[in-house]
């Protein structure tokens, strides 16, 4: 295995800004920099109100970090906020070491994750979107593209730096990333049809989704202790426990700042969430941050128009709470998802918060209408059933989606 790179962190604390939420996304860039597999050295920050434009910090702070980065062997630094091109050049420059940003460090992170050819496509277009403008065409940044954290491209292939080059391969990735958004569309077209119920699971990255999507759907999805393990949507059936079927779905994980190019090439896969009938918000309950990491996630839920679905609130890991833990949702479940008993736990609270949105239904079927009993199984949340032997039939109770087909027809065959 190569040697990590010595990796230094450089923020700016604005006296604006909570102490908390700065702390919190400096953590988080220490993750996302180990998730890289970079070794942090040094940490650096400055109090500055202004970003200053042509250094992002003050030269006297620079001169500094140069001189830090001579003694400790750093080999890159990573900015904790967006560079523009001429910081980013500026800085180089003056450093004489390998730069980039937090917006490059998560683009690279995704490099490295993504499995299907949709996705590979998807953050290829982010990262030459993103490089584009900064090319300088001076020759001296892209000698140090040499290799490392920040310039790989999907499968570890190296980014493109030929201007030319990137704007065709740009154009070519939009191209065929429209017949894979047609292609999805007629998948979802299909799912409608079939009256499919669909829940989405979203949440902060490594809030545990990903574990509780294969603990209910007994599926093989990527798993581990890192951020963004999950980069493709995975969509599985769910069978809840009174015998109800669904599809769900686990998607990518959010977080603060996620770079506007990937928010732009992921939309096609973060639209899966508004497709949904249903939403599982799950949460890192032990996290310091979690509520800004609800926060983050809810916001993102607004700008993609899915904040008004019904949603459930799992707050997860309470085997690490320490303390009284008080939830800032509602509805909302406190849960490890590694306990099969809280999995369970989970399902029936979904099947309570839909009763409350559904219709209730009371109905006879005869002993030959085995078809659309089973149907039922399937499409409602059947909480009685039993066989009237008199009747020769089955008297059930249960709950239906208000839009379902099957809704109509049950209603003149009311049990009396």
């Amino acid at each position: 295995m190569a040697d990590k790179e010595q990796v230094m962190l450089v923020a700016r604390n604005d006296s604006k800004q909570e102490e908390k939420r700065f702390r919190s996304s400096l953590e988080e860039l220490k993750s996302l920099t180990e998730t890289a597999d970079g070794s942090v050295k040094r940490i650096i920050t400055q109090n500055r109100e202004r970003v200053h434009p042509a250094y992002y910090l003050g030269e006297g702070k620079l001169e500094e970090i140069k001189l830090i980065i001579e003694e400790e062997e750093i080999n890159l630094v990573v900015f904790n906020d967006e560079l523009s091109p001429g910081q980013l050049r500026n800085i180089t420059d003056k450093l004489e070491t390998r730069v980039i940003d937090r917006s490059q460090l998560i683009l690279d992170i995704f490099a490295g994750r993504a499995k299907t050819k949709e996705g590979k496509m998807q953050v290829e277009l982010a990262q030459l979107q993103y490089l584009l403008p900064r090319l300088a065409g001076k020759g001296t940044e892209l000698s140090r593209l040499g290799g490392g954290i920040g310039t790989r491209g999907p499968g570890e292939t190296k980014l493109e730096t030929d201007r030319r080059h990137i704007q065709r391969r740009i154009d070519d990735i939009k191209r065929r990333l429209q017949v894979v958004v047609k292609q999805r569309e007629q998948y979802r077209k299909r799912r409608r049809e079939n009256k499919a119920f669909q829940i989405a699971i979203v949440g902060y990255t490594n809030a545990g989704k990903s574990t509780f999507f294969n603990r209910v759907t007994s599926s093989e999805s990527f798993e581990e202790n890192l951020l963004f393990a999950t980069l493709d949507p995975l969509t599985r059936q769910l069978t809840f426990p009174s015998g109800f079927q669904a599809l769900v779905s686990d998607t990518v994980g959010f977080i603060q700042d996620l770079p506007t190019q990937l928010i732009a090439a992921f939309r096609s896969t973060l639209e899966e969430v508004t497709e949904a009938d249903f939403i599982i918000h799950m949460v890192d309950g032990a996290h310091p941050d979690h509520e800004q990491h609800e926060e983050t996630v809810l916001k993102l839920l607004g700008d993609l128009g899915a904040d008004h679905l019904p949603i459930l609130t799992v707050y997860n890991k309470k085997d690490l709470l320490t303390g009284e833990f008080i939830p800032h949702a509602f509805p909302s479940i406190t849960v490890s998802v590694h306990d099969p008993i809280d999995i369970g736990r989970v399902l029936g609270k979904i099947e309570e918060v839909l009763k409350e949105e559904w219709e209730e239904y009371d109905v006879f079927l005869e002993a030959y209408e085995g078809r659309k009993l089973q149907q039922l199984k399937r499409e409602s949340i059947v909480d009685h059933l039993t066989f009237n032997e008199e009747r020769e039939g089955y008297a059930m109770h249960g709950y239906l989606h208000p839009d379902h087909p099957l809704l109509n027809q049950l209603k003149g065959k009311g049990r009396h």
